[in-house]
């Protein structure tokens, strides 16, 4: 009977599936192609009413497979998306985009920016408000690459020098790439969404045509707009822009204070406590000690040098003046039931001490305050330093005796 076809063919399409599925589980790739063609083979013509038909799975199976199989080339790839695109007319900008994305993964920049422009003029019925987002995707793309021959004309003129600018053919083509690169990211960035590289790459047109305003507009609009996701990197990039204008400590402060909030395991923490540590007002002081020891609670961090310097040169201060002492408390309440395993065992004791002495001379001062004199890290990288007849080891040893009763009143 009909019904009795439908459901045998339902079973055995699934049935395929499944082991298609298996087989890229496995990255048995020719497996899996062999298995995709059965499964278009058989296909009927009645799926319009599944959620996702055949079309979409052999367009994602398919590229899966083609990407990674042994035998397949970037023509018969090439051959595949043009087919996928005619295949399901309401997905050809997406297949358009994933085709693009493949040829500029191998070098092919020449045919992707011709494959962008061939599906910016391509039209199909009303232009739906999900099209009209992956028409601005496509254009983007497009901005993208006339941004790296600008880029790349930019930087032929600037090794020539004044000979090279003189040449004003040259000149007017890296001008047109920039006006073309411009208008194109101009419009993809003032959608809300993240569009990190889009923005990096307006930003230096702008800046290298000297329009800073528009710049510290774009930066200031996509770190700041609440129409837009959280994104670390929106205040990355404001706080380098404003550190290449030579903007004041107060602005660049404010930037890395947000990005602190969002990730505190951020690379830039080691600036900001630098720039919180200079400061006059205590408030600020206090803030880059919280900085950095938050900083190094992350695993991320353990070995980082530069870090335990930062925060074995604040303590070392506070010790010395036998101010805000409560500031350590404050910090080290919350810590000292899981750092003495995790930053201060034996074990890392030696490690840091065969690998890097100078980590281990500053982690040796945090951890001979924090936990003093009988630290078992203090003790070993101590001893080691002294051993080795090493000045500073010997100073080392004899600024936390000497102050061993800060750690009583830190231990509490």
């Amino acid at each position: 009977s009909s019904n009795e076809h439908k459901l045998n063919f339902k079973k055995s399409k699934e049935a395929c599936l499944s082991y298609i599925q298996d087989a890229l589980l496995q990255k048995q790739w020719k497996r899996a192609a062999e298995f995709l063609t059965c499964y278009v083979e058989s296909l009927e013509k009645d799926y319009s009413r599944e959620h996702i038909g055949p079309s979409e799975i052999i367009w994602r199976i398919g590229t899966e497979i083609l990407w990674h199989h042994s035998q397949s080339n970037m023509k018969e790839f090439n051959c595949f998306m043009e087919q996928m695109k005619t295949l399901g007319v309401k997905r050809y900008l997406r297949v358009c985009l994933e085709h693009v994305f493949h040829l500029l993964c191998n070098g092919q920049i020449d045919e992707a920016y011709q494959n962008l422009s061939l599906a910016e003029s391509w039209r199909f019925g009303e232009q739906t408000a999900i099209q009209d987002k992956e028409m601005k995707l496509i254009q983007a793309y497009r901005g993208l690459l006339d941004y790296y021959s600008w880029s790349k004309q930019k930087n032929i003129l600037l090794e020539n020098g004044e000979d090279g600018f003189s040449d004003l053919a040259v000149e007017q083509e890296m001008h047109g790439y920039f006006r073309k690169a411009a208008v194109n990211l101009k419009e993809i960035i003032k959608i809300p969404g993240v569009w990190d590289v889009f923005v990096k790459c307006y930003v230096d047109l702008l800046e290298f045509y000297g329009d800073h305003n528009e710049a510290r507009q774009v930066l200031n609009e996509y770190a700041y707009n609440s129409k837009f996701p959280a994104n670390p990197n929106a205040h990355v990039y404001l706080y380098q822009f404003l550190k290449r204008q030579g903007e004041s400590k107060k602005s660049l402060i404010s930037a890395l204070k947000i990005l602190h909030d969002i990730v505190p395991s951020h690379e830039l923490m080691i600036d900001f406590n630098t720039m919180l540590q200079k400061s006059k007002k205590r408030k600020k002081r206090r803030l880059g000690l919280e900085v950095i020891f938050t900083a190094l609670d992350y695993a991320g961090w353990k070995e980082n040098a530069k870090a335990w310097s930062c925060l074995a040169r604040q303590v070392k201060q506070i010790v010395i003046s036998e101010k805000h002492l409560d500031w350590i408390k404050q910090e080290w309440n919350s810590r000292k039931d899981w750092w003495p395993a995790f930053h201060f065992s034996r074990y890392l004791a030696k490690r840091n001490w065969q690998e890097n002495k100078s980590l281990s001379y500053e982690k040796a001062l945090v951890a001979g305050i924090l936990l003093g004199k009988d630290c078992k890290y203090f003790k070993y990288v101590s001893h080691q330093g002294c051993k080795a007849q090493l000045k500073r080891f010997r100073m080392l040893k004899k600024f936390v005796n000497r102050h061993n009763l800060v750690y009583l009143r830190i231990s509490g």
